[in-house]
């Protein structure tokens, strides 16, 4: 199993010190998103010297890029802002495929028009699945156009809030390039230790196959976000499960300082031994 962080956790827009900063922390492989790069990230257009700089600074580091993040809100109120969010999500894909990263992670999306990450209480009216839907497959022809995969996390504030949403969607779509960005803490808000272990046993068994990446982070039984290790989330068996169904892929973490990223990074090779 690969163990990475998000490469925005390291401050700057120099790609290359960003990655070295990556493989000085102890992780071979990173989620990257454009900012680092100095541009949006969901720009309106990605020059060939930036996707230079990004090539060389992956060589020099030795980083490998396992995901780019492309993030809208894909059921935004505003039909218009849904239209721009998608022109841009074909700008980061085919940066995706000119770079070789093989998944781009999305945001399912929510009616608040303000904050793509906060919860409204229309995301569960039908109108909202069904602009998911609609959005979710212009996204999937261009992924395919381009030979890249994308990737959805369940997400309490989103509209996909569980494994059981995230299964409902790869069957409506019914393409193999819709794939699962899989986070245990974004399983539960609030929890027992054992509850929580329920929920992550299902999501795994549920999404199966369909799990491109794992993130990790942490959450404390009432719910606050912890640092790595310090909550009730159990990363050895995590691990374990993940292997139960074949995925041997990228852990990458985020949500953390770059002061905590070498303990986390230990931590997570320890889980995944």
């Amino acid at each position: 199993m690969q163990i990475g962080i998000f490469a925005k956790t390291f401050s700057g827009t120099s790609v290359e010190a960003i990655l070295m900063a990556v493989r000085e922390a102890g992780y071979a492989v990173s989620q990257f998103n454009l900012s680092c790069a100095g541009l949006a990230s969901m720009p309106d257009a990605v020059s060939e010297k930036v996707l230079r700089k990004i090539r060389a600074a992956t060589k020099a580091s030795g980083v490998s890029l396992v995901a780019l993040s492309g993030t809208y809100n894909m059921i935004h109120p505003d039909e218009a802002v849904r239209a721009r969010g998608l022109r841009q999500l074909g700008v980061v894909i085919a940066a995706a495929s000119h770079l070789g990263i093989p998944l781009v992670t999305l945001c399912t999306g929510t009616r608040d028009a303000e904050d793509q990450w906060r919860h409204h209480q229309n995301n569960a009216d039908p109108s909202a699945w069904h602009d998911l839907v609609t959005e979710m497959a212009k996204a999937l022809a261009l992924a395919e156009r381009f030979g890249v995969d994308l990737g959805i996390e369940p997400e309490p504030s989103n509209v996909v809030t569980s494994a059981l949403d995230a299964r409902r969607l790869i069957d409506d779509m019914a393409s193999p390039r819709l794939r699962v960005v899989l986070d245990p803490a974004n399983l539960f808000e609030t929890a027992t230790a054992e509850a929580a272990a329920a929920l992550v046993r299902d999501a795994v068994e549920r999404l199966g196959a369909r799990i491109a990446m794992a993130h990790a982070k942490d959450r404390a039984a009432d719910g606050r976000l912890v640092p790595v290790g310090h909550g009730i989330v159990d990363f050895a068996d995590f691990v374990a499960r993940l292997r139960g169904v074949g995925f041997d892929g990228p852990l990458v973490t985020h949500g953390l300082s770059a002061e905590e990223a070498p303990s986390v990074a230990r931590y997570l090779r320890a889980a995944a031994t």
